[in-house]
């Protein structure tokens, strides 16, 4: 008869105690069944049904008024679904949050504890818990795996000042003590389990470490990012001699790698750079960062080939990592930064790279075909497409597109880079009529971006020079006109907006346009030239001097 007593009756027996705890290990065993299964519907299937399971578990024991007896097992059902549902949702919801909270009121309930000590919040809530805790010893070992899954809560949402409290209070630490995370971590021993105790699917002791490599993670990318490199090491150093996972093992010796590099230490960097390529199937930050040390020390052909190497590598889908159904360190890592040495961008951003960089070291041809598969990527869908004023990732399609066509014409491949103009030109002539307004706009300060112009002029006096490379000056001499009437009719835009034109480093959008004006200048003085129209060529080349006195180029011509 007593296998039919229903589990919220309200005076909880023995056999209801056995009955509950029973139950709490079939899910926790049928939770790790399923997580020994390939990545399929049935193992999503099984985790969902233990999730469930001990939904209603849980249910049914905070149906009855607190007990010390049952709490043990109410604790630790908390902690398992907590464990599963957040593993499941890879991340920690608000409803965790709220379950970990009536976990503790459930404590001070039968205390008769509960009551204004809600008004100091969580923080003060965990405090009156854990003092609670020193006349009932018996609830230790589930308070500390409690306290281990509100530290990870914690520490994936950056409340870093509530975690600190948090173990100073778990290790009995007196006011004034440490304020130093990753020694409160080192110093957290959460009590050993018992043989007899429900079965968990992660026990205190593994959340320790978990988060203990993860803040160390954590501290050492923030510290090699603000420059203390030092630090940085020593972090991150503590971060790969705890639990780490591979992918995260490929991170942190990735990490390790720009820290040496940036101290000066280029072949202790290279050892964990190849360590990292090594180490599993993310190799996109380590061959990103292994072009930025060959950069360093000048060795052009293993940069070039390492950016090659990440295309390839970024041009195959990731492969899908079954996750544990456990708080794993991945979890409790923040987002990619962009301003992370570690964020190794898009495939299309690192194309750009690629070619920009041969570009910049002569290889004309490579650059020409890169800039061409990088078009094609940009165009076809699979990449996410640029909008016209600069984005976040420093790209815009219409820098691509003149890029490409410069290099194009640097190759001797003139008509090619004909057709990438007209293509850009095509996608933005719309907006030929709308360019006064534009600039009337921009200098009143409204939203809309005064870029175009730049763009379209610079195409025509790329046309130009293509069609000066085919040996048709009049043709050339008509586009490099249609530039410099766009260029007059625009006033520059103010200095504190940027630079309207990829230009090199420390050009104002002033310099940019007076640069722009003596370049088609002197390229429509030169066609003219060709066409034996010296004295044409002349007012051209004297202009282009009082356009821009400082041109080197200006002055050598005129």
């Amino acid at each position: 008869m007593s296998h039919q007593t229903p589990l919220g009756s309200s005076m909880p027996q023995a056999n209801c105690l056995d009955l509950w705890r029973e139950k709490n290990d079939q899910l926790v065993r049928q939770a790790k069944v399923a997580q020994d299964l390939d990545l399929s519907l049935r193992r999503q299937q099984l985790a969902q049904d233990a999730l469930e399971g001990l939904r209603g578990l849980l249910h049914s024991l905070q149906g009855l008024s607190a007990a010390v007896l049952v709490l043990p097992l109410e604790l630790t059902v908390i902690c398992n679904f907590t464990t599963l549902k957040a593993s499941l949702a890879q991340g920690f919801t608000e409803d965790q949050a709220q379950d970990i909270q009536r976990g503790l009121e459930r404590v001070l309930e039968t205390q008769k504890q509960l009551g204004p000590r809600l008004e100091r919040g969580l923080t003060g809530l965990w405090n009156s818990v854990l003092h609670a805790s020193t006349v009932l010893p018996q609830l230790l070992p589930a308070l500390h795996h409690l306290a281990g899954l509100q530290a990870a809560l914690w520490l994936s949402t950056d409340h870093l000042g509530d975690l600190t409290l948090l173990l100073q209070t778990l290790n009995g630490s007196q006011s004034g003590a440490s304020e130093d995370l990753l020694l409160l971590l080192k110093s957290w021993s959460p009590p050993a389990k018992e043989s007899d105790d429900p079965l968990t699917l992660q026990d205190a002791q593994g959340l320790r470490n978990v988060l203990l490599t993860a803040f160390a993670y954590r501290q050492g990318l923030q510290e090699l990012i603000t420059g203390s490199l030092p630090r940085a090491l020593s972090s991150l150093h503590e971060a790969a001699s705890g639990l780490c996972p591979r992918p995260v093992l490929v991170q942190v010796y990735t990490a390790l790698g720009t820290c040496l590099r940036k101290m000066g230490n280029p072949q202790r960097a290279l050892l964990y750079l190849v360590a990292a390529l090594k180490g599993g199937s993310i190799c996109g930050p380590p061959l990103l960062e292994a072009s930025r040390l060959y950069r360093q020390l000048g060795n052009t052909a293993a940069e070039l080939e390492s950016l090659e190497l990440l295309v390839e590598a970024l041009s195959i889908p990731p492969s899908s990592e079954v996750p544990h159904f456990l708080i794993e360190v991945e979890l409790l890592l923040p987002q990619p930064d962009p301003a992370s040495p570690l964020h190794c961008g898009t495939l299309s951003q690192v194309r750009h790279l690629l070619a920009s960089r041969c570009l910049q070291m002569g290889r004309t041809e490579h650059a020409a075909e890169h800039y061409l598969d990088l078009l094609a990527l940009l165009l076809d869908g699979s990449e996410p497409k640029f909008s016209p004023p600069p984005c976040s990732s420093g790209l815009c399609m219409p820098e691509i597109f003149l890029e490409a066509a410069a290099a194009l014409i640097q190759t001797g491949r003139a008509q090619d880079a004909l057709t990438v103009c007209e293509e850009l030109l095509r996608r933005t002539s719309s907006l030929l009529p709308k360019m006064p307004q534009l600039w009337k706009n921009a200098r009143k300060g409204t939203k809309e971006s005064p870029h175009y112009p730049p763009w379209v002029s610079a195409t025509y006096l790329l046309q130009g020079q293509a069609w000066v490379q085919l040996g048709v000056p009049k043709q050339a001499i008509s586009e490099f006109s249609r530039c410099l009437e766009l260029l007059f009719r625009v006033t520059p835009k103010d200095k504190e907006q940027g630079p309207a034109f990829n230009c090199e480093q420390g050009c104002t959008s002033d310099e940019t346009l007076q640069q722009l004006r003596a370049a088609a200048l002197i390229s429509r003085g030169l066609a003219w030239v060709a066409s034996g129209q010296d004295t044409k060529a002349l007012q051209d080349f004297l202009l282009s001097v009082q356009v821009c006195p400082d041109s080197e180029e200006a002055g050598s011509e005129g």
